[in-house]
């Protein structure tokens, strides 16, 4: 309940005060450090978006099933280079400034808040949620740390 405050305040509060952007990096940072030890824990059970599909899509959504290429690694992985490319590309036009890197960060969140809302809408609220591509990477993280675990 607590996490979903973020959402509003990097997206809205965002607008004028592009620094809360780094409110991004930093749930970045974090989820990424736990996903060595729980996977996608933060998916579940913090991630400010999901807690917003959860609360407020949940009661819209047709709650259809996921299209079966959600499922699939290939697609997930390539929404998730595309993804960094872009990101990337838009923090190296931003030319060094901290300001003009927040709002990179801003816009990322809105862009994807937006698809989620229309995937969400279009099949099950959390469809984003399996396309997601930090979540994506935190499941790698954490499948990569059982993996280690097993070979002991």
């Amino acid at each position: 309940m607590i996490m979903v405050w973020f959402l509003p305040l990097i997206l809205i509060g965002g607008i004028f005060v592009p620094l809360l952007g780094y409110l991004v990096v930093g749930m970045m940072a974090f989820f990424l450090v736990l996903a060595v030890f729980k996977g996608r824990y933060w998916c579940w059970n913090l991630c400010p978006r999901g807690s917003f599909l959860d609360m407020v899509i949940s009661k819209a959504s047709l709650n259809k099933p996921y299209p079966p290429i959600f499922g699939n690694q290939l697609f997930r992985w390539s929404v998730f280079f595309a993804f960094m490319v872009f990101l990337v590309y838009r923090i190296l036009k931003a030319g060094g400034s901290l300001v003009g890197i927040g709002a990179v960060f801003v816009s990322m969140c809105l862009i994807t808040t937006v698809i989620s809302i229309i995937i969400g809408l279009a099949v099950k609220h959390r469809g984003w949620c399996a396309i997601c591509p930090m979540g994506t990477l935190q499941e790698k993280i954490g499948n990569i740390r059982r993996g280690s675990k097993e070979k002991r």
